[in-house]
């Protein structure tokens, strides 16, 4: 019978393009994926690897294993989620991973509120991006991820994965309080395009890509003038009249900043969609769907309007 912990190697190395960046995501040595992946193919007495330059590819055959091995590993978290139902309790843990502004906005509320309401139910927090919470996924070290679609991450039919629509998040332009935007009941992002802009370098996170690109649609290229990748040094840059910045609305920065949050006029208002991702076949899980049920009422309340002179 096939280790379908080696299906999970396999399937690795096909998407890191190396056994070692394998090993790594999953936190193994290179000589046991290696080895493991050897026992497969001897297994199955078919080649799965060939060199290709400093890394390797699969074979056709192991191609053809990864097609069935999507379904294999689908129904294996099948029979985990019916046996799970026969627990007498769910005590977890129930892992739940997610980028910065998703643990403080959505996952921090969620097992907060499931802590309360289940006093045995262990949950854990990761805090990761997400293309490290989909290697997570499959790696089998986290149960739900709360993740957003961004390059270089799966996509919407990904036959390892179960996406759902979690929550479509406004941005905001942050401004200092007593910049004449500040007074406004909703602005179009072009009225900021004279201004300094606080923005990431290039590279660095996903916001910081994505804020050049909702600028470009808007028909201009932001004068960055000072980088920074946390939010409480955007706040503070913001609030001492250095700029301006695009913010989501799950997005906190110290309460003692002047700074005022205003929306984006909605002809064009910019969102950023976030997704709840589970293993596919795992959301049958009890504890799975008790997870992604918790975070879903975590988005209810904060999609809720906001006050348009919220002023953080």
């Amino acid at each position: 019978m096939i280790d379908l912990r080696r299906l999970h190697m396999l399937r690795m190395v096909h998407q890191q393009g190396t056994v070692t960046a394998a090993a790594e995501a999953l936190h193994l040595t290179p000589s046991a994926v290696s080895h493991h992946l050897r026992e497969l193919a001897r297994e199955l007495k078919v080649p799965l690897m060939e060199p290709r330059g400093r890394g390797v590819r699969l074979t056709p055959a192991g191609l053809l294993l990864i097609d069935h091995a999507d379904a294999l590993l689908a129904r294996w978290e099948e029979a985990r989620a019916e046996l799970e139902s026969y627990r007498a309790g769910l005590t977890g843990p129930l892992r739940i991973a997610g980028f910065t502004t998703a643990i403080s906005g959505l996952i921090a509320p969620a097992a907060g509120r499931l802590r309360r309401s289940r006093p045995d139910l262990l949950v854990r927090v990761r805090e990761c991006d997400t293309v490290e919470s989909m290697d997570l996924l499959v790696a089998g070290e986290v149960d739900v991820a709360v993740v957003e679609p961004v390059e270089g991450g799966p996509q919407p039919d990904d036959a390892r994965f179960e996406q759902s629509p979690l929550l479509e998040e406004p941005y905001f332009l942050l401004v200092p309080a007593d910049h004449p935007l500040a007074r406004a009941g909703s602005v179009r992002l072009e009225d900021a395009a004279a201004e300094d802009w606080i923005v990431a370098d290039p590279g660095t996170c996903d916001h910081a890509h994505r804020v050049r690109v909702l600028c470009a649609a808007a028909g201009f290229s932001p004068r960055i003038v000072h980088a920074a990748t946390q939010w409480p040094a955007v706040w503070s840059l913001v609030g001492n009249g250095l700029g301006v910045s695009l913010i989501p609305r799950l997005a906190e920065g110290p309460s003692a900043q002047a700074v005022v949050r205003v929306p984006v006029s909605s002809e064009n208002m910019p969102t950023r969609r976030l997704l709840t991702c589970v293993r596919r076949g795992s959301r049958r899980n009890p504890l799975v769907d008790l997870g992604v049920r918790a975070l879903e009422d975590a988005a209810g309340l904060a999609a809720r309007p906001s006050d348009p002179e919220d002023r953080t």
